[in-house]
């Protein structure tokens, strides 16, 4: 075993990283090939840069907190999570879940660059006050400095030109130049639109994220005409501020699912060029697709010979070890794996892994009527396209109103819920869809329907739900054991979808317990077993 061991770590170093920060299992990836989509979870708003022989990716997490995860990989295909740009967000008490809330909004599109021996990163909440911040480092998987906050740039890409001077690009093709050091907007700087839709871009246009190669500029966007579907189109100019000319670059619907469109291209250390684009894919949410990029006549051509996502080809580095992007945990060590993410801004004084070691324990902490409103609710990524999930709970410390459970959670959530009625306890499966308010984001209420419920007669339950995302299906099923062998459904199967207007991501397995009467009871969570099938 010791040998074993080794020879993983040392496989983990010929791709550069040697053990990885999170001691997630790691294995050989003896696979010459790869299956689009390459991450088959909610991955969306990519950009992605080289420095050196390694490639970071950066995507949106909106609410979820920590926020705005970095990724590296050797491969483009084996990505490791390895921190984030910030812990909370503080410039509303919405993060909180107090006076409204901020699902949907929160960090969105990040744009990442590496300029002078440091790293960068912008990205704007789309909510109020509307403005930016900019982060740095010189370790992308260590600790991010908060640098400035600059106006509000939606969808936003940093550029830094071979003379140091520093630019954006954003809305519908809007150029402003920045400080040199980003800590603000360059006054007397260049402010200017650097095209105009033409007559074919009649709808969304967005996106942004620029490039320079062989001395031109290039934009790429999503362009979304109103009569048509969503596409990837190429601005390019000889000089930063135009005249710029366009190409779709990218119009392919891939295996079944909606058209593929917005992210970014990168090269690898030999010339070799790839395109990072997303695509939605209904209840899993946004997922990664990988693809080469050929350049024609000067224009970067994403997709194979035809034109089209490949949905298998050739890993761009060879031998690369398999790092989850999803995992399971024990709650053994001292701090929370970076996998996890809380929905909204955690009470950290209401969780801990160190009250009973060994386990999560969750506190109530707020007086709530619905799981939208609860703080300290834990989640991961779902991914396809099947996955399983299951939770251990010990519910005898619970009180009276107490619901604590395991959920499929989203605008439209299934929830494996144990609730506490005076002195007795059942185990719900039951839906809920939220119904918010625009502007602040406030709840107007929670639709919940019961499906089934049996009462339970001990305090150490296990809750697991599959998620099945092969095209047609978008469905998760819920069992529950009183041992962890012999599994017994309950309810109903639960249609998950991605609700563009309300939480804006792919399905989350979920982790929660809230009190609607009264404070004082916690569950502990014994640990989170996750499994992917592949097929």
């Amino acid at each position: 075993m010791r040998k074993t061991i080794i020879s993983l770590l040392l496989l983990s170093a010929t791709c550069g990283y040697g053990a990885t920060n999170q001691q997630q299992p790691i294995s050989a990836d003896t696979a010459t090939t790869f299956t689009n989509p390459v991450l088959w979870a909610d991955v969306p708003d990519p950009d992605v840069i080289r420095v050196g022989d390694t490639f970071y990716l950066m995507s949106t997490t909106m609410h979820l907190m920590p926020g705005a995860p970095v990724m590296r990989s050797k491969d483009l295909v084996n990505w490791e999570l390895v921190s984030y740009l910030f812990d909370k967000l503080t410039d509303t008490s919405n993060y909180d879940l107090k006076n409204g809330t901020a699902y949907g909004r929160g960090q969105w599109a990040t744009s990442i660059r590496y300029h002078n021996g440091k790293y960068y990163a912008y990205f704007s909440p789309n909510d109020k006050p509307y403005k930016g911040y900019v982060y740095s480092t010189s370790d992308p998987a260590g600790k991010w400095q908060l640098v400035s906050r600059i106006p509000h740039f939606h969808d936003a890409s940093l550029f830094f030109d071979d003379d140091g001077r520093a630019y954006i690009f954003y809305g519908t093709g809007q150029l402003r130049e920045l400080n040199a050091d980003l800590s603000g907007v360059k006054e007397g700087g260049v402010d200017i639109h650097i095209f105009q839709k033409d007559a074919e871009e009649t709808g969304l246009l967005e996106g942004s994220r620029a490039i320079k190669y062989n001395g031109k500029y290039y934009l790429l966007m999503i362009s979304w005409p109103k009569e048509g579907h969503r596409r990837q189109v190429c601005y390019r100019a000889d000089k930063i501020t135009g005249p710029y000319e366009k190409r779709v670059i990218l119009d392919d619907a891939f295996n079944g699912f909606p058209y593929v469109g917005q992210g970014t291209i990168v090269d690898d250390a030999k010339g070799n060029w790839y395109g990072v684009i997303f695509q939605d894919r209904g209840g899993v949410g946004r997922v990664l697709t990988l693809m080469p990029c050929h350049w024609e006549n000067g224009w970067p051509i994403l997709g194979d010979k035809k034109g089209c996502v490949p949905k298998t080809m050739e890993k761009p580095v060879q031998g690369c070890p398999v790092i989850p992007l999803v995992v399971s945990d024990d709650f053994s060590g001292k701090e929370m794996k970076k996998n996890w993410q809380w929905n909204h801004n955690p009470v950290n004084t209401a969780w801990t892994l160190s009250e009973r070691p060994g386990y999560l324990r969750l506190k109530t902490n707020r007086i709530v009527d619905n799981l939208y409103a609860a703080p300290n609710t834990l989640t991961q990524r779902m991914e396809g396209p099947r996955c399983s999930g299951i939770a251990a709970l010990d519910v005898s410390h619970m009180k009276d109103g107490d619901v604590a459970g395991f959920s499929a959670f989203n605008g439209h959530s299934g929830l494996l819920s144990v609730v506490v009625e005076g002195n007795k306890k059942y185990l719900t499966m039951n839906t809920n869809i939220v119904d918010l308010r625009n502007s602040d984001k406030a709840i107007l209420g929670v639709e919940k329907s019961e499906k089934e419920r049996v009462e339970l007669k001990q305090d150490m339950i296990y809750l697991r739900i599959d998620g099945d995302f092969r095209l047609g299906q978008d469905i998760a099923t819920f069992y529950y054991s009183l041992d962890n062998k012999a599994w017994k459904k309950i309810g109903t199967d639960f249609k998950m979808r991605f609700d563009y207007m309300k939480l804006f991501m792919g399905t989350k397995f979920a982790l929660f317990n809230y009190a609607t009467k009264e404070l004082g009871g916690y569950v502990d969570i014994d640990f989170f077993h996750y499994t992917k099938d592949q097929k």
